[in-house]
């Protein structure tokens, strides 16, 4: 029952490589099509967020609104070394708000937000300030209290001016 000849053999052998050559060609052309639709996409995006040579801008500019500051006073602390060696931290800081009109809310409640400030300060330890992570937890733990301590009025930003620690 073996009618198998020797070109049967030799015509099965050749189909296969043939089959094994299809997937690449498959995988090359749809990496070239994806490559291909990434850079239209790119560029469509950009011509879209204005990083075009377009001559036509709109004619729209949108003005920023003036914001307005407000120093607060020098805060100095002495921070929590659990027993170990002293350490203190001065802390200078301004407070940004939307218009003059904000400040004139916050002026009466200041005393709040000195009091929040010196509560928090207290308890940090000169480990939580180490680094940028560590002073943008600052800033946002800062942030969070300001506007808590004059609600409704409302802070957008905390601005370091100095930051200390001895």
């Amino acid at each position: 029952m073996s009618d198998v000849t020797e070109t049967d053999v030799n015509a099965t052998s050749d189909a296969a490589p043939a089959k094994k050559g299809l997937p690449k060609i498959a995988l090359i052309g749809g990496g070239v099509a994806v490559l291909l639709l990434v850079a239209g996409a790119g560029g469509w995006f950009l011509t879209q967020s204005g990083g075009g040579d377009s001559a036509d801008h709109g004619g729209e500019v949108e003005v920023a609104a003036e914001a307005a500051f407000y120093d607060l006073p020098d805060i100095m602390v002495n921070l929590n070394t659990s027993g170990g060696a002293d350490a203190f931290l001065r802390l200078r800081t301004a407070l940004e708000v939307r218009d003059e009109a904000m400040i004139e809310l916050i002026e009466p409640r200041m005393p709040r937000v000195l009091d929040a400030f010196q509560v928090y300060l207290r308890e940090l330890r000169p480990a939580d300030l180490e680094g940028s992570a560590g002073l943008y937890r600052l800033k946002e733990e800062l942030l969070r209290r300001v506007n808590l301590a004059v609600y409704p009025a409302s802070v957008d930003n905390i601005l370091f001016k100095e930051i200390l620690v001895q």
